[in-house]
């Protein structure tokens, strides 16, 4: 009897020392522009969250601050975007409401993210960069030569200086806003917390900081920093020069701090609200956009020679509640990797080197690599991005299922509109069901 005792007493203690892992979320991202008719009545916004309720995800992101700078609500701060595509909203229109009522009454979370240096639309020319603030754009070293960001025309997403101390104010200044405004929302995801690429930003002011932060007695030029080169088939190839890896390391310390302050002010006035990011996996060149999303506890010098010995300093992870991962490759497996090690697929973002492929370079293998330099410090979730996808509806399904699978955290599919454009909600409803 004593031992069957000690035995419910042993089982007991273990149970009440064991916390339960929490279980996996399931996010569907509502992209601010690519439903900004869809989500501007309150009965389609109804219609909308019931359905994703349906699918079997708990909860939604609504993004409210488009790559304009222009923002879904009533703002003292930032210009209201009240039409896009020809649909137009009333400043008194408050979509965020009216998701989260419809969160509410379905049974979802809800959360929101908003695009942090971005401002401007270069496919449009539309955005803070183009008409409040020009003077804050990011200036590019571009084939070795300076350019502002609005005259890249190749490229759509117009940012901001990110060590630009106005630019950063501005930014906090509408995160507490923000904050203050929805008090009952679950969380805030940041977005595109980064540079634009490897080329940004050169502007004078930058160069000075960074000869204040590397000890230098004056500003170097960018061609001390790094150097374009064409080969010869046409392409351009960027070189690391003398400050090369020091200017890494102080780009991936700007965003650190913003981070360090934006958590500092937001948690002063909700300490309850869950504070996420949202970047791209593929860590070993995610440098070119400045971001080490990584634990403090990695440190990436011993696997990469862009990494200075202080890089890892500019980790950032243990800042987060949430960490949302981008697994945006068209091989789901790493057994596929092994199979087509050169296929490519049609998602290219900034930061993603078509030539420094690995096992990561996959769902599976991804979702391993975020997990490991996380170091277990954040929850972390698997990004799909659905469009990735076109034509291959059953690789869609896995990937989904993978990415559940694969990540302690869940997965967060991007985006509702081509669930809707695709119609792949009866497969996007069995791949969930599918994960273990």
């Amino acid at each position: 009897m004593k031992r069957i005792l000690y035995i419910v007493l042993a089982a007991a203690l273990f149970m009440s020392c064991t916390t339960p892992e929490p279980p996996k979320k399931l996010y569907m991202w509502l992209d601010c522009e690519a439903n900004f008719e869809r989500l501007s009545t309150p009965d389609s916004v109804d219609y909308y969250m019931a359905r994703i309720k349906e699918l079997g995800f708990t909860d939604v992101v609504a993004d409210m601050k488009s790559i304009m700078g222009e923002v879904l609500y009533k703002s003292d701060i930032a210009p209201y975007m009240g039409e896009w595509n020809g649909t137009v909203r009333s400043e008194d229109y408050d979509m965020l409401a009216e998701v989260e009522a419809a969160c509410r009454k379905h049974g979802l979370g809800c959360y929101t993210s908003l695009n942090i240096f971005c401002g401007g639309h270069n496919f449009v020319k539309r955005g803070i960069i183009y008409n409040e603030h020009p003077e804050w754009q990011s200036i590019g070293w571009w084939h070795n030569q300076l350019i502002p960001v609005n005259e890249m025309k190749f490229n759509y997403n117009g940012m901001v200086n990110p060590a630009n101390p106005e630019v950063r104010e501005y930014q906090l200044a509408i995160l507490e806003e923000f904050t203050r405004r929805y008090p009952t929302i679950d969380g805030i995801i940041f977005d595109r917390v980064r540079y634009d690429d490897i080329w940004a930003d050169f502007s004078p002011l930058s160069l000075a900081d960074f000869a204040a932060y590397a000890g230098l007695e004056e500003a170097p030029r960018p061609e001390e920093i790094m150097t374009w080169h064409e080969d010869a088939e046409g392409k351009w190839h960027h070189k690391p020069e003398a400050h090369f890896k020091l200017w890494m390391e102080y780009r991936a310390n700007v965003i650190k701090s913003f981070v360090e302050e934006a958590h500092k002010r937001i948690k002063a006035i909700n300490p309850n609200l869950v504070l996420g990011d949202y970047t791209g996996a593929w860590y070993p060149t995610y440098h070119y956009v400045g971001v080490n999303w990584a634990s403090e506890k990695y440190n990436p010098a011993e696997d990469f020679d862009w990494a200075s010995e202080n890089y890892y300093k500019t980790g950032y992870a243990e800042l987060l509640d949430v960490y949302m991962t981008g697994l945006y490759y068209t091989l789901v497996t790493k057994e596929e990797v092994d199979d087509q090690y050169q296929s490519v697929g049609q998602r290219t973002e900034a930061g993603m080197d078509a030539e420094a492929r690995n096992y990561w370079y996959c769902v599976e293998g991804g979702a391993e690599m975020a997990q490991k330099i996380t170091c277990g410090v954040v929850p972390v979730v698997g990004s799909i991005y659905v469009e990735q996808y076109q034509g291959d509806e059953e690789r869609f399904g896995r990937a989904v299922t993978q990415a559940i699978e694969s990540c302690s955290g869940g997965m967060m599919l991007f985006d509702l509109c081509h669930i809707v454009a695709h119609d792949w909600w009866g497969t996007l409803q069995k791949a969930i069901e599918r994960a273990e």
